[in-house]
């Protein structure tokens, strides 16, 4: 039954992931919005299910969980753009970065390392019970946000195809209040079956002995990555490149926050020390794979397909050994 009610929540989130990139793409349409803003909204709104999960799993007190959730997350996030840009690579969906894309990147890259030396040196400072390595992961999300948004708000973005001539139809069908009311219910629904994958995964954890390091990085990690996986098709298919890569990176993003919000919740001393040793490979890998995101935005445009698609072949691979590297050194 347990695992019944995990793949039904899985699905539930699939669904309720195609309205939210479709609702994004018409705010942004219809809104004065900039593409970095709807890009932060829709990466925040795709993180709802690590939200929920990561606040249960320390609620259930399973730090693990919360910590494998967020962090394996952002590794499946990356893999998702590397296998779309793999599978679409005549369409070369990296041409279409900006700056704005490679600030976000690096941004995430930065607060990354953050983690990784917190896990390394064991910061034992906290402030009420909030670890510090949380509040500076807090403080360098909110000044590189705004840096990010001054600096490339007049950004020009490449042209892309237009959308195709349904959901062209449906913009025009559909006004700003609605799509911001759909937008908002499908977000509600998210964050309802995020909070039964949570408490379905770490009952898997314990029925299949596998570990709640493992279970957290891997499945429930691709489970609640779902939506970012869906509104990235879809995104796609409505040719909004860039809302596609704003999305992934914004999510990446926004997930590192969500940790650093989850130790509020977690009154047993900072999170980040009550982790296993094995998402030491978890942060290591996400940090290799958005450098290599980072090198593919920022490099001059390949002269072949075969060149091309070197970055995003090394960042499956380090994907599948990260992964490995999670397993052979997680514990019950």
């Amino acid at each position: 039954m347990t695992y019944i009610l995990f793949t039904i929540a899985a699905i539930i989130t699939f669904l309720l992931a195609v309205n939210l990139s479709t609702y994004a793409d018409i705010i942004e349409k219809k809104s004065a919005a900039t593409g970095a803003m709807i890009g932060l909204l829709l990466g925040a709104a795709t993180s709802l299910p690590e939200i929920t999960t990561s606040i249960t799993a320390v609620t259930i007190d399973n730090p693990d969980l919360a910590l494998g959730n967020l962090l394996g997350s952002n590794l499946f996030n990356v893999l998702i753009l590397a296998l779309f840009d793999l599978y679409y690579r005549r369409s070369r969906l990296l041409r279409y970065s900006t700056n704005e894309h490679a600030a976000t990147a690096g941004l995430g890259l930065l607060m990354s390392m953050i983690i990784l030396l917190s896990f390394i040196i064991s910061l034992p400072y906290s402030i009420w019970g909030v670890g510090l390595d949380s509040i500076i992961l807090i403080a360098f999300y909110l000044i590189g946000i705004k840096i990010i948004s001054e600096f490339t708000s007049n950004e020009v973005e490449s042209p892309v195809e237009e959308a195709n001539a349904r959901h062209q139809q449906r913009i025009k069908d559909t006004s700003l209040n609605q799509a911001i009311l759909y937008f908002a219910l499908a977000a509600i629904g998210t964050i309802l079956a995020g909070s039964l994958l949570t408490v379905t995964g770490d009952r898997i954890a314990q029925i299949s002995g596998l570990g709640s390091t493992f279970v957290g990085s891997l499945l429930i990690a691709a489970s609640t990555s779902l939506p970012e996986a869906v509104s990235s098709f879809i995104a796609i298919r409505l040719r909004n490149y860039s809302l596609m890569m704003n999305g992934i990176l914004g999510s990446n993003l926004f997930n590192l926050l969500i940790l650093a919000g989850t130790d509020i919740f977690f009154r047993d001393g900072p999170l980040l020390q009550a982790g296993n040793e094995a998402h030491v490979y978890s942060i290591t890998g996400s940090m290799l794979l958005i450098a290599i995101t980072l090198y593919a935005i920022l490099r001059k445009k390949s002269a072949n397909s075969l060149t091309y698609v070197i970055p995003s072949t090394l960042i499956v691979l380090i994907y599948l050994a990260s992964s490995y590297l999670i397993y052979t050194h997680s514990t019950i």
